[in-house]
């Protein structure tokens, strides 16, 4: 049977493509005699919080029960409490937060759930940056749209112009998703950039999908909220959707464990979307979610730790050209001649493994080019020796 055109030209996953790269070659001499080094992946290896084993121990009879669809009350009420105190804003919890099993269920749902299958009479346009979470692509082609690559490049700060599109494809606009901290380069969208997207997107009429999964890791004053933004401008509460996880701010990409936040229509929707289709996080893990939502001091814990980290890179690769020390996150992007070849050299010579930047981002929907090309992309997410030690390997390859 004929495979589905419209996934045609999806380029083979970012992880199994590196795999292929490297795993035909031993680690390296530097590498022989240790564990590789993980920069590949953004798996936070800092410690889980010190509660979770008994908060999900209390409930193991839970794992009878079916979850409830829409969240367990007390999760939802932990996410609304936390949106208070984080971003100033307050909200229905019931109406307005959705637990999700794992961000990506999210952020893939609402393009499929929330974009309109044509706008205007025409094929409806979901704008990405570029580069991007590889699943909001995906989302967009499934929910009948075409994706729009908007370069995200050091010109514009690392993060998409989507004001600067021509007017047609802002015309077609049905969501665009922007992702703050950036992952790759760690870009923080500022206040006033969240206000003039809000405001092309009312203009426009779309809706902003925003991708804050990052937002509790941060070397600086805290990153700013597209909800804040919104509800500081007075824009309609369907306009934006937030996204957030207990992945990277908790250390537990393991539990699976986020939310979506935004209307109640659009809540509405992507909870019908999950009745039919998707499978609601177990009991006894979002009764642990819900508690370590409210806990913040193995949050502080854990940006010390980056911050450890932070330093580390500045000090070893501040000085190598295009180095931008990162406001926000946990990844390095870095420039190379050749993001395939520096990735191999690394492997094969210190079993350090990194993610060429083509990987994350394709060419370029104005102009063909590719900003991902000429990059690399490492994750300081190992204990700090380590990391130590890939940042190290990173300076003699790119350094010379």
């Amino acid at each position: 049977m004929q495979s589905p055109e419209r996934f045609a030209n999806l380029p083979e996953y970012a992880f199994p493509r590196l795999r292929a790269l490297l795993d035909v070659y031993p680690p390296g001499p530097a590498g022989a005699n240790a564990e590789p080094v993980a920069m590949s992946l953004g798996e936070p290896r800092h410690p889980a919080p010190p509660f979770l084993a008994e908060a999900l121990a209390r409930h193991v009879p839970l794992y009878g029960k079916y979850p409830p669809n829409e969240g367990a009350p007390e999760l939802l009420e932990a996410i609304g409490g936390w949106i208070g105190r984080r971003y100033g804003v307050s909200l229905d919890p019931m109406r307005q937060v959705f637990p999700l099993n794992g961000t990506r269920e999210g952020l893939f749902a609402a393009a499929v759930a929330l974009s309109p299958e044509e706008k205007q009479g025409k094929k409806p346009v979901i704008l990405l940056p570029n580069p991007f979470y590889q699943c909001y692509a995906v989302a967009a082609i499934t929910a009948g749209a075409e994706p729009y690559y908007v370069n995200a490049t050091a010109e514009s700060g690392h993060l998409p112009d989507f004001a600067a599109l021509p007017a047609e494809i802002l015309e077609r606009t049905t969501a665009a998703y922007l992702c703050s901290p950036a992952n790759p380069q760690g870009a923080v969208a500022s206040d006033e950039y969240w206000a003039g997207l809000i405001a092309l997107a009312d203009r426009h009429d779309f809706m902003i999908f925003a991708d804050e999964c990052y937002a509790e890791v941060y070397r600086g004053p805290a990153p700013p909220g597209a909800l804040a933004a919104a509800a500081q401008a007075g824009a309609d509460p369907e306009r934006v959707v937030v996204f957030h996880s207990l992945s990277k701010r908790s250390n537990l990409p393991g539990l699976r464990s986020g939310f979506a936040a935004g209307g109640p229509k659009a809540v509405a929707a992507l909870r019908q979307l999950r009745s039919y289709a998707g499978a609601p996080l177990p009991l006894p893990a979002q009764l642990a979610a819900a508690e370590i939502w409210r806990d913040e001091a193995h949050v502080e814990a854990n940006r010390a730790l980056y911050a450890v980290k932070y330093e580390m890179a500045d000090r070893i690769l501040g000085d190598l050209p295009g180095y931008v020390p990162p406001a926000a996150g946990f990844f390095l992007w870095l420039e190379v001649e050749d993001g395939e070849a520096a990735a191999l050299r690394l492997w094969r010579e210190h079993g350090v493994r990194v993610l060429p930047g083509a990987y994350l981002s394709r060419p370029g929907s104005l102009d063909g080019t590719d900003p991902g090309a000429g990059r690399i992309r490492a994750a300081l997410v190992d204990e700090p020796e380590r990391v130590e030690r890939g940042l190290r390997a990173i300076r003699a390859v790119l350094g010379g």
